[in-house]
């Protein structure tokens, strides 16, 4: 699957207009709306989509709570 995101497009509307062109051009699944969210991201964020990086496991911590000793 293939997406291009166009920069220079933009139209100013009613929101009736916005939910008519909405409901006809989103994406019909669930998985076609998250490789099209993956995609935006992809762009948004600068990394290839099918080499997407690494999540930085050192910037989490995890503890346990005083009141939860099991």
């Amino acid at each position: 699957m293939s997406f291009r995101l166009d920069r220079t497009a933009h139209h100013a509307g009613t929101h009736e207009q916005a939910a008519a062109y909405h409901a006809q051009n989103q994406p019909a699944t669930p998985t076609e709306r998250l490789w099209a969210a993956a995609y935006l991201n992809s762009v948004a964020f600068g990394y290839d989509l099918a080499n997407p990086p690494r999540l930085d496991r050192t910037a989490f911590a995890t503890r346990q709570h005083p009141h939860r000793n099991g």
